[in-house]
Formats: structure tokens, sequence, C-alpha cells
């Protein structure tokens, strides 16, 4: 028997931002193509491109990013990445009510507590830093991947600092796994975090070696490429780092 088409499959479809011919449902991480498979192949492979266009466009063109994304939603409205993609295109414009709506459907539908540093920060992004610190006070951080529990100290930072609290922003930072022996895709943007909070205490010197750190890991992983998840660095007596 031929398996039925997701009811996403047909709803009527306002018009869709091209894609061009190059672009394959194989360029999308496995994993991700994995969520599609309750859909019909040929709506899978759609939204499989979209989503590959949404990534490679949410740096340089994040609203043709965030087209892309709605496009797959309307085809796979009720699919995990699909609505995470929604989500993390509209924080990329700026649209913090739509990223946290979509950021709240895809928790549901997935269970993952993955995207919770997006979550807060799109609360401080409407305005909430109270419900921003609660949201990140509600998850047991031991259990999220790496990466998202340095982006949770960053942004519940950076709530402490919406409410003028920089000690408090400082000890938010300090909960972050660092390792000053490897360089990760997260380390420049936690080094420049901690930076802007010395920065506000007043601690000039900190501020100046935590922004060296910055450039230094920012330069180290241009160095290396994207597809290194990290690099082995030796800690000088100084404190500051070579590759």
């Amino acid at each position: 028997m031929e398996r039925p088409a997701h009811r996403d499959d047909l709803r009527p479809r306002r018009e869709e931002p091209d894609i061009p011919e190059e672009v394959r449902p194989a360029d999308l991480d496995r994993a991700a193509r994995f969520e599609l498979k309750t859909l019909t192949k040929e709506n899978a492979d759609q939204v499989a491109r979209h989503l590959v266009m949404a990534a490679r466009l949410i740096e340089d063109d994040p609203e043709l990013a965030h087209k892309h994304a709605l496009a797959a939603a309307q085809r796979a409205g009720r699919i995990a990445i699909v609505r995470e993609s929604v989500a993390i295109t509209a924080y990329a414009i700026g649209d913090f009510a739509l990223a946290l709506r979509e950021l709240r459907t895809f928790r549901r539908i997935s269970g993952s507590d993955d995207q919770i540093a997006l979550m807060v920060d799109s609360e401080r992004g409407v305005g909430r830093p109270d419900r921003a610190l609660e949201l990140g006070r509600s998850v047991d951080r031991s259990r999220l991947p790496l990466e998202a529990q340095v982006g949770l100290a960053i942004a519940m930072s950076g709530a402490r600092l919406d409410q003028g609290d920089p000690q408090a922003a400082l000890d938010e930072l300090e909960r972050a796994p660092i390792d000053l022996t490897r360089v990760h895709p997260w380390s420049p943007e936690l080094f420049l975090a901690f930076a802007a909070v010395h920065e506000d205490l007043g601690h000039a010197e900190e501020a100046s070696r935590w922004s060296r750190r910055a450039a230094r890991a920012a330069d180290v992983l241009d160095e290396v490429g994207e597809e290194d998840t990290s690099v082995a660095i030796t800690v000088e007596t100084d404190g500051e780092t070579e590759s």
C-alpha cells in the first residue's frame, strides 16, 4: 500500500523562494533528513533543500534564509528541525517574539532543551530579563551538550547585565565549562562575553586579556577551518595562548 502523504503536504502554499538547481537534499545533515521520513519523498526533498538554503544564507542574508525556513514550514510544520530553523532565522532577523514561539514549539515536539540559550536570549529580546533568568534556571545544565551549556551561560549573563548587575553576570559566565587548553567554535563568543563583563566591572586589564584570547581563538579557528570541532593549544605562563 502506498504511504499516505503527511498532512502538511496538502496545505495550500504561498510562493516559495527559488532554490539553485545544484542544491541537493543530500546536502542536509543525515540526522536532519531522518526527521523528514514521515513526508512523501518529493516533499521531503524540497523541505531538505529549503533547510539547506536557510543554513547557507543565515549569515549573509538572514531575511532570505528566513523565507526559506518559512517555505519549509509551509510544507512540514510539524517537524521539529523545521520549526527550529524558523526560530533560528527569526532570531537572526530580530523577530524575537516569533523566535520564542517557534522555539517553544520545537521544544514541545522534540523534547529537547538544546536551544534553551536561544530561548533565554529571545526572552531578553522582548524585554523580559526576569523571565529569561527563570527559564534558564528551569533546566539541568549538566544534561545539556557543552555548546548549549556555554550558550546558556552567555545568555544568562546578558540577562544579568540587562538588570544592571555585572557581578552576577560574571558569576553566570563562570558557570560555563571553560577550557583554556583548547579552542572550541564557541570560544570567541564566550571570551568576548567575559571581556564585556570585566569592562563593565572596571577591570580594564582582565577585559583586555579576554579580548586578546577571543581574537586569538578566532584566528585559530580561521586557520583550521570549520570542520574541526576543537583545537589544542598551549598555555603560556602569562595566561596568553598560542596554537
